[in-house]
């Protein structure tokens, strides 16, 4: 065997094993197979959820203004029309992840019914998988659907540097925001980093000042902002209400008042969540399947 032999053997045995080591190709996710998907974010693949955990828009009572506003600014992004991203912030137990679901939910069936738009499908992606936001945008990029990210309970606790990163793609990066994606998100903090996070900017940066604009410029990313407020107590019986009038809970609204009343102090709090709760314990002690 003559070297120039040698040479082109070991090539192609070089070549063989590259191929080897090569990952396989991807296969592009099924987006027809389900109306909303989990990303998993180690395995790069979008888990489809059979059926979503929420509730019908017209039961979530109490916000109106927020439930008016997230639903135009949706069907606008169905449409291929310019909207937002969406931060909405504010009390524990408001209805915030709730509306995004419910809202999904209304504008994605209007959008079912109408031949000239694309299917509107709700993608969760969790806190901690934020860094893997690039890979995802990348299989969405080119897809015929539109999607609405949605990530629950975000904020960034000291020494988390990803918030960077979810700067960049919300607005900043090269490429930007793939004009079929939009990113909703939930959290209790209105600038979503913590105290601690934006005093320990402050005290290592030349200029304080400037280490603050940094720190809440995330927030600024989205052109939306809707604020969750504590429930007053009328709002409060209005969502028990409205549970009870729609799952068909045979008591009287006297009774109901009054133990409605009595679970939120009981718990310390009023708020749709608080309600829901009751009205699954009320559901329950009445037979009252859902």
């Amino acid at each position: 065997m003559t070297s120039e032999t040698k040479t082109e053997s070991l090539l192609a045995r070089i070549a063989d094993a590259l191929d080897r080591m090569a990952p396989a190709n991807r296969k592009a996710p099924d987006f027809g197979a389900a109306d909303a998907f989990v990303w998993q974010a180690e395995r790069e693949a979008l888990q489809p959820v059979a059926a979503v955990n929420r509730q019908p828009l017209p039961l979530l009572k109490g916000i109106d203004h927020m439930r008016d506003t997230l639903v135009e600014n949706t069907e606008r992004f169905a449409h291929g029309l310019p909207a937002n991203n969406a931060l909405l912030w504010g009390a524990r137990g408001m209805g915030k992840s709730s509306l995004v679901k419910a809202v999904h939910g209304a504008v994605a069936e209007q959008a079912a019914g109408e031949a000239e738009t694309p299917d509107l499908k709700l993608i969760e992606i969790h806190r901690e998988d934020i860094g893997s936001l690039p890979q995802l945008l990348h299989l969405l990029r080119d897809a015929e659907y539109r999607f609405i990210l949605f990530c629950d309970d975000l904020s960034f606790e000291a020494q988390d540097t990803s918030y960077k990163s979810l700067k960049a793609v919300l607005e900043g990066g090269v490429e930007g925001r793939p004009e079929n994606v939009i990113f909703y998100a939930t959290s209790n903090r209105r600038h979503l980093l913590s105290r601690e996070m934006i005093e320990n900017e402050q005290s290592t940066a030349i200029n304080p000042s400037e280490a603050v604009e940094e720190s809440v410029s995330l927030s600024d990313r989205f052109g939306l902002w809707l604020g969750f407020h504590n429930c007053s107590q009328n709002d409060y019986l209005e969502m028990v209400r409205g549970y009870a009038a729609h799952y068909g809970l045979d008591i009287s609204d006297e009774e109901l008042r009054r133990e409605a009343l009595a679970w939120a102090m009981g718990r310390g709090s009023r708020s749709g969540r608080v309600a829901w709760q009751y009205i699954q314990s009320l559901a329950g002690r009445l037979g009252k399947r859902f």
